[in-house]
Parts: structure tokens; C-alpha cells; sequence
């Protein structure tokens, strides 16, 4: 990738220090595999030469730890600070690095947006052009924090095929809207199921719900993920590449955010 601008989203938020772009990706429902489209949309900016964190910020159920493989590694706290864990070349961070992997959270919603707040002003990232946030399944208090208090640049959409999926993400699209945060497209997973033995290809949740979302909201569509064993085995697909070039070009449709650019005016008396 050249050189990365940092992109306004909601009208109105100062930006996050040392991060020009924060992306969430967000689905409105669960089980529809939208850390895994997190991580690798991730991995796939970091492949393409840009310096990409991602923050799980799925606070009652985090689940980039166990993919990362950072499960037992707490982060360096220094200076009140949190130093992000590097893995695979992004920087990261996760309730799940600083909670007993066992422990139950019973937090309450404000309890639950301070945490992310923290999470997000607490840690020290390092001259990020993309941070990608893992939203949690719903439209509650921790999307409502993030697109409310932080200044996304814009969201990424997750779907499965089927109607149930569709009805819970419409609702996750009309938040951003409401919100005024810009939807870059999206994506549908479990598109197809590809059977690793005989190579058969077969719709077992459906087809065309991604396409059908994306003509509902005129968004574009970032890609299909098939019900791949090689896409749980191997990150490194071309798929996730194509997706991660679509979203930074439509990311950089949206208006500039020339605020870290404007010297620092000091006026002072006789």
C-alpha cells in the first residue's frame, strides 16, 4: 500500500492518538463468523505493507487471543499504559489479555463501554494506518461507545446467506446510518460449502444474501468466504487480500481527516 491518509468517519471526533483509521467490523448477530473476517482483514493490511492493529472488543466472550495464539500472554503495562502483544506482524490487544481466561465478567453496560474506552485510549499503539475492531454480537453498549465516543472511519458488514443472518445484520447497517458512521461494504461468509474430498460445491445456508444486503443499503460487496477447511487452516488467502485493497479504496472515498496535520497554535499575552 502507498502512503495511507487517515480518514474523518462521524462528523465531530477528534481523532485517537497515533491511529489514523479505525474500521469496525461488526455483524449485529452471532456465529456468523466475524472474528475470523476481523483477523484476517487484519493480516491482510499488514501483508500489504500497512501498519494494522486489532482490538478484540468483544468484552463478555473475546476470542482474538485464542486465534492469535496469545491465550496465556499478558501485555506489559508501563507507565499506565498498555503495550499492544505483536503477533504476526499487527499489534493486539483483548479483555481476554488482561482477565483470567476463566473468569466470568459480569459487567453491566457503562462498565462494559469504560472498558473499551480503555482499551482503546490506554494502549500505546504504534503509528497505526488501520486499527480493526472486533465488535461483539448486537447494537448495544459497546457499538454504541465505539461509534458514539471514537472516531471510526467507517464499518465492515458481516453475513451469512441465510435470512435469519440478514435480519439481524440489517439491524447492525441501520445503527451505522443512524449513527452516522460510513458502511465500507460487505461481506458475506459461509458462502458456499467446498467439500475437500470430491471438490463439490454446495449452498447449504443459502445464496446470494451478501449481494442482496449490499443492493438493500448500496454498499459494496467486499467478497465471499466459502465453508473452507483451508480458510480455517490458512490465513494467508488471496480472497482477504482482494478484500483488504476494496476497503482501503473505499475507506479512501470518504472525507480527510487533516487535524494531525495542522501546527499548534500558542498565542500569548505582551
Amino acid at each position: 500500500m502507498n502512503q495511507i491518509d487517515a480518514h474523518s468517519g462521524r462528523p465531530g471526533m477528534s481523532c485517537l492518538k497515533n491511529v489514523k483509521n479505525i474500521i469496525a467490523v461488526a455483524s449485529g448477530k452471532g456465529g456468523v463468523g466475524k472474528s475470523t473476517i476481523a483477523l484476517n482483514l487484519a493480516l491482510a493490511f499488514a501483508k500489504e505493507g500497512a501498519r494494522t492493529g486489532l482490538l478484540d472488543a468483544d468484552i463478555y466472550g473475546p476470542s482474538q487471543p485464542m486465534m492469535l495464539g496469545t491465550t496465556d500472554e499478558k501485555p506489559v503495562i508501563k507507565d499506565r499504559t498498555i503495550q499492544p502483544i505483536i503477533r504476526h506482524g499487527i499489534q493486539t490487544i483483548s479483555i481476554g489479555n488482561l482477565v483470567d481466561a476463566k473468569a466470568a465478567l459480569v459487567w453491566r453496560g457503562p462498565m462494559l463501554g469504560k472498558a473499551l474506552e480503555q482499551l482503546m485510549h490506554d494502549t500505546q499503539w504504534d503509528n497505526l494506518d488501520y486499527l480493526v475492531v472486533d465488535l461483539p454480537p448486537g447494537t448495544g453498549d459497546v457499538q454504541l461507545t465505539l461509534c458514539q465516543k471514537m472516531p471510526v472511519s467507517g464499518a465492515v458488514i458481516v453475513t451469512t446467506p441465510q435470512d435469519l443472518a440478514l435480519s439481524d445484520v440489517r439491524r447492525a447497517c441501520e445503527m451505522f446510518i443512524k449513527l452516522n458512521v460510513p458502511i465500507l461494504g460487505v461481506v458475506e461468509n459461509m458462502s458456499v460449502y467446498h467439500c475437500g474430498h470430491c471438490g463439490h460445491d454446495e449452498h447449504i445456508f443459502g445464496e446470494g444474501g451478501g449481494a442482496k444486503l449490499a443492493a438493500e443499503y448500496h454498499l459494496e460487496s467486499l467478497g465471499s468466504i466459502p465453508l473452507d477447511l483451508r480458510m480455517r487452516e490458512i490465513s494467508d488467502q488471496p480472497v482477504f487480500s482482494d478484500m483488504a485493497r476494496k476497503v482501503g479504496a473505499m475507506l479512501s472515498l470518504q472525507p480527510k481527516d487533516y487535524s494531525a496535520k495542522f501546527p499548534k497554535i500558542v498565542v500569548k499575552g505582551e
